[in-house]
Parts: C-alpha cells; structure tokens; sequence
C-alpha cells in the first residue's frame, strides 16, 4: 500500500545564525517512492532534511505535510506520520538495543509509554528486520559503528511511520552493509509503500535506489529526475567539480559514475 501523506518544500529559506544554507528551494516529494539526495559537502544536504522534519525552523517559506504547515501541527501528529534518521544520533547512556528500539513505539503509545504486545512484536520485527535482534540485550555504547547505525534503522523502522527521512543511513558500513541498509530501505518501499528521502555520498549506489534524484549545490536544487534523466558527466562536473565517465551500471542499467583523478587520468 503507497503512502498518501504528501512532503512539499515552498520556497524554503534554512540557516544558523546569520548564515543562510538553503535559499528559495521549492520540491515535492513523491509519494511511495524512494529520493535520494546528494551534492558536495556542505551544500545544504543535511540542513534541508532537517527543515523537511520540523528539526530546523524556516527563515521564510513553508515545509507543509499533507498540505499543512509542518509547525502548526501537534509534535506526535508529525511523529506519526514522518520519521527521521539524523546523522551521527546520541544514544543515552547504558541503554539496550531493545530498549532504544522500543522508542520509536513512543508516538503511538500514552504519555505513561505503556507497551503493549503489538508494539513489543513491531520491536522485535524491526529489530529482525535491521539484522539486530540477536544484540537485542546488549548496550548500545558497546556495539561497532555500523551495528550502531543498524540499531537506529530498526528504532525508525518500529516508528511505522509512512514518511522516512534518514541523512546518510550508510555511514560507518562496509559495502556489504551498505547494501544490505539500502536493500532493506528498498523492500520496505516496496511492501509498504514507505515514502523514503535519504541523503547518500556516494553517487552510484544512489542511482542504483532513487526513483527520484535531487541534486544540490550551494544550497540550491540543480536538478531532479529520475537518475537517468538527470546524471550524467556535465551535471557530475556541476555538482561536484570533477570529471567523470559515466556509463550504465554493468548490473542495473542505472548510471554509474567513475571519477577521474590525477594518476586515474581521462584516456
């Protein structure tokens, strides 16, 4: 089943301080499919994903979620209907991957977080789900970086919420795990309908899994489309500042971007 709730950008404004990161950047975000955004570092990546889930309040414009402004509504009607992933989260101290799991239960549930066994078998699905259920008992603070990461996955997939936005997923995962994350966010798409928006780096894989691909530069949408449609060698060059050969993906068929560098010359 595809996810009705809608994710709109209206001439969006986003900055700290005195410094403006995103400036008049409009998008939709479709439904049930998966975006993915990319861009060089700090262009504005994180800081739109961040405004996207009422993390960061707009200098001007409006983040509207199924058409309404995003800050007019209740903060567990947000967390409903959208989740998020941020980069590099905090866990608290000693707390066990079940338990942490168990927090993306927290909107659905009371204010006294009573869990009932519906939500202790949506833990323990997620946790299956993320490759984490046998550390169910362990600390989080004594897991690897990638089982950590892993650990969050499972605590947004327990949120069920129909929008995920998720600023990098991939971090601190071998390849192997990088697949298995994207793959999983992947099948969660498409059993579910899950309207999926995550930041990746690296850009083949992220042609590999967007439906859609929004592309950033200096806080501004450069493009956005289908991979196909809109990566190719010139936007590659745009985005980023570098030369690259870009060809169909061997296994996808999707674009596959191959750098050039200084002992990697172009031929």
């Amino acid at each position: 089943m595809t996810s009705t709730h809608t994710l709109e950008a209206v001439d969006l404004t986003l900055g700290y301080d005195d410094v403006a990161i995103v400036e008049g950047l409009s998008l939709q975000v479709p439904p049930g499919r998966i975006t993915v955004i990319v861009g060089a570092n700090a262009c504005g990546k994180s800081t739109l994903l961040r405004g996207l889930a009422r993390l960061l309040s707009p200098r001007s414009g409006t983040v509207l979620l199924d058409g309404t402004d995003i800050h007019r509504l209740a903060t567990t009607e947000v967390a409903r209907r959208l989740g998020l992933l941020p980069q590099s989260p905090l866990a608290p101290e000693a707390i066990t991957v079940a338990d942490l799991v168990s927090r993306g239960r927290y909107p659905h549930q009371g204010w006294l977080r009573r869990s009932s066994a519906a939500d202790d078998e949506i833990v323990d699905a997620s946790m299956a789900a993320a490759g984490v259920l046998d550390l169910a008992e362990r600390r989080v603070d004594a897991l690897s970086g990638g089982q950590r990461q892993r650990v969050w996955i499972a605590m947004a997939l327990a949120q069920q919420a129909d929008l995920l936005l998720l600023d990098e997923p991939t971090t601190y995962l071998d390849i192997s795990h990088q697949i298995d994350v994207l793959d999983l966010l992947a099948d969660l798409n498409v059993q579910r309908g899950t309207t999926i928006v995550m930041v990746l780096h690296e850009l083949s894989l992220a042609c590999r899994y967007a439906d859609h691909l929004i592309a950033m530069r200096g806080g501004e949408m450069i493009a956005a489309g289908a991979p196909a449609d809109v990566v190719d060698a010139a936007l590659v060059r745009e985005v980023f500042g570098i030369d690259a050969l870009v060809v169909p993906d061997p296994v996808t068929g999707t674009p596959s971007v191959s750098p050039f560098s200084r002992h990697h010359p172009r031929p």
